[in-house]
């Protein structure tokens, strides 16, 4: 036998089996060259030791380990010639290097280098989760555990790109096949391995990669405005009557549904204090006065913030460590005590507020106490979103800050319980990592940091339509964390009701007309009453070629328009806030909807397009109440009505360089947007956001 360690070098696609004994590796290397109709490369090992063992009863020996690489090596080399397209290795050096160093505590540095020089495209670890079996070369099935996370910690030692297979031969097989055939797709788009495990590892299919690179070469469709949705046309006008009625009727509705709340709470707090992080790190109070910095960098937020910092719920917290940090404090100079009271509050070893989720920041000063988001949320559930006396309330998190949320959870809820009579359940979940984006830079190529990995960053809030669809709920109230009220706790509960009153009351409807059609009792006549009430509650606009259908189709696609999700929206008036409103919209069919259009959907280079969107009247608070089943009190698969088109492409920067990044649909915007829609002008009151910590001024904020 030739005695060279050296791999030839190949463009074939080599599948590198890995793991402890009796895992596997065999069956599968078997398994795959059959599939894929190539060769596979056996274990010389087990022919080489067996006949050890046959002739004279010897076993594996330190001096075996080299004989074995020789022979694998030759033996790889061999079976490549006839490979196609794929070679499947049922082991390799690497797993020669683990046993010699885990058997006989030491590896020949021949084959140490060769193990380490040998290159696969992927390595399949093969788990522990098979049976044992005994025979004439292996060992004892004890400490399989221990031996696998040895193979494992090899693996992540030596940065091999690998994927753990776990499960029964058939599940391996499927899960390797359909694995192998994404990692082909990547390496013809010029992806590394490392490259498709990373991505592989966040739950993002390879398609869905390729999409977002596809987005950024084509860039994302602009939605076509039509005209702005204005009172009595997309937006329904109650009076206070009305709204009263509305909510009267959801309290005598509510204990038939559970009913949950909402809320999107995973950011942290850093574009609260964004011009406070500015200022600290351009300012040198040993080189100018505070004053001087605001009119060098015409800083108005931060003059105010100054002007205002008495006023603030965390004033007194901060004042007061100050004086116990600096005893000299109260003889300082106005600049230095306004610079310290910044830094502290930023500061990570004190307060380190830009670094919290807004959820546990001091938001509110009441006569008894400093209430946080968290705090006044629960409030509001117990006010609004609640049935048979209980009342659920779910946050979307960040996966490093539940505990903070848990700490704040335990020091108001017995006491807001106990007030109300009700009881809170409460639930967490994260914002899922197969929904972030890769980066790509100005000339489209992709990001990486300074050891090689691909960057990726969240894919906005419209992730949270999945977080969304497994709430087990009848009736689902959304608000943002930060849109929060302090007092007037009576009139921000009878709005929400009103509007859940709304859903009740169509959503009733809907059903109605979908049992009709599923128990065949539709007429001709019926037809026209529903195409009236779609195009009349929900603005539903149907095609033109309707008419033509037959009836059987008429009743096939009044069902399908009606079988949908619903939300009602609550809308405020513009005054100015950034962000998205409501407008009608027509698709590339021609078809005309109402949808809430973010800012960035539209194209302000096309004048007419600009000019309705300046012509906009209402804005979206994100105040939504939605129904997520069907009439036979089945969950939607809200998954379906998203418009997969109505992403995002937002700039951002790394290490000063811009870059581009894909977001999903909106949450309510194209997430939403083959919803069942009503629009509903709501007061100013219930549209309270804290979007820099200077809002806490605003009179919503401050003590009555």
């Amino acid at each position: 036998m030739e005695k060279d360690l050296r791999q030839q070098k190949t463009t074939i696609i080599k599948i590198a089996l890995f793991g402890p004994e009796s895992t596997g590796k065999t069956t599968l290397a078997k398994q795959l060259a059959d599939y894929y109709e190539t060769e596979w490369v056996p274990e010389f090992a087990r022919d080489y030791l067996q006949e050890k063992w046959e002739e004279n009863k010897h076993i594996c020996v330190a001096d075996d380990m080299m004989p074995i690489a020789y022979g694998q090596t030759a033996l790889e080399n061999e079976k490549l010639v006839n490979a196609n397209k794929y070679l499947f290795c049922d082991t390799n050096l690497m797993v020669t290097k683990v046993f010699s160093e885990m058997y006989y505590g030491f590896c020949d540095p021949l084959l140490n280098e060769a193990a380490l020089k040998h290159e696969y495209d992927l390595f399949f670890l093969t788990d522990i989760d098979v049976p044992w079996e005994k025979d004439d070369i292996r060992d004892t099935p004890e400490g399989r555990e221990t031996v696998f996370s040895v193979f494992k910690q090899t693996l992540i030692d030596t940065k091999k790109p690998f994927i753990t297979l776990s499960g029964d031969k058939e599940t391996r097989l499927a899960k390797a096949t359909a694995i192998i055939d994404e990692l082909t797709t990547a390496k013809e788009h010029d992806f590394s391995s490392n490259d498709f495990v990373q991505i592989y590892n966040r739950g993002i299919s390879f398609e869905t990669i390729l999409k977002q690179l596809k987005s950024f070469k084509k860039g994302i469709a602009k939605s076509n405005l039509i005209r702005p949705a204005t009172i009595n046309d997309g937006i329904l006008n109650l009076s206070d009557n009305e709204f009263q009625q509305k909510a009267l009727f959801f309290d005598e509705q509510k204990d038939k549904f559970k009913i949950k709340k909402f809320v999107p709470a995973s950011g942290a707090a850093t574009r609260m204090y964004k011009f406070l992080i500015a200022f600290l790190n351009d300012f040198d109070i040993k080189k100018e006065t505070i004053n001087a910095y605001i009119n060098r960098k015409n800083d108005k937020e931060l003059a105010i913030f100054i002007v205002g910092m008495e006023k603030f719920p965390f004033f007194e917290t901060v004042d007061k460590k100050l004086r116990e940090i600096y005893p000299d404090f109260e003889t300082l100079e106005r600049d230095y005590k306004n610079y310290y009271f910044i830094k502290l509050l930023l500061s990570p070893d004190y307060f380190n507020s830009a670094n919290k989720p807004k959820a546990v920041l001091p938001f509110h000063q009441y006569d008894t106490h400093i209430a946080n988001p968290i705090e006044e949320h629960l409030n509001e559930c117990v006010h609004y979103a609640s049935s048979k006396n209980v009342s659920n309330l779910h946050f979307t998190v960040s996966e490093i800050h539940q505990h903070l949320f848990e700490l704040a959870v335990d020091e108001i809820k017995d006491k807001i319980e106990k007030l109300s009579g009700i009881n809170i359940d409460i639930g967490y979940s994260y914002q899922s990592k197969s929904t972030d984006s890769i980066t790509i830079d100005a000339k489209d190529k992709l990001v990486k940091d300074k050891d090689g990995y691909l960057i990726f960053r969240p894919g906005g809030h419209g992730a949270l339509i999945k977080n969304l669809n497994n709430l087990d709920a009848d009736i689902i109230f959304i608000k943002n964390i930060d849109n929060v009220i302090q007092n007037h706790i009576d009139q921000i509960t009878l709005y929400k009701k009103a509007l859940a009153g709304i859903l009740i009351e169509m959503q009733q409807k809907v059903f109605e007309n979908i049992k009709l059609i599923d128990q065949g009792k539709i007429k001709e006549n019926d037809v026209e009453d529903m195409l009236h009430f779609l195009e009349k509650d929900f603005n539903v606009e149907m095609t033109t070629d309707f008419n033509k259908f037959t009836f059987e189709n008429k009743i096939s696609k009044l069902k399908e328009l009606l079988n949908r999700p619903i939300r009602v929206c609550g809308m405020v008036k513009n005054e100015g806030e950034p962000g998205g409103g409501p407008f009608w919209v027509t698709n590339k069919k021609g078809i005309k909807s109402l949808q809430i259009v973010e800012t960035s959907q539209i194209d302000l280079q096309d004048k007419k397009q600009e000019k309705i969107l300046a012509e906009a009247t209402h804005f979206n608070p994100v105040d939504l109440v939605c129904g997520i089943k069907n009439y036979k009190n089945e969950r939607f698969d809200l998954l379906e009505f998203v418009d997969q088109k109505a992403g995002f492409i937002v700039e951002k920067s790394v290490d000063g360089k811009p870059v581009k990044n894909y977001e999903l649909p909106g949450l309510w915007n194209g997430s939403m947007a083959n919803w069942l829609t009503i629009f509903v002008a709501v007061p100013l009151i219930t549209f309270n956001p804290v979007k820099t910590v200077n809002d806490l001024l605003k009179a919503a904020h401050q003590p009555q």
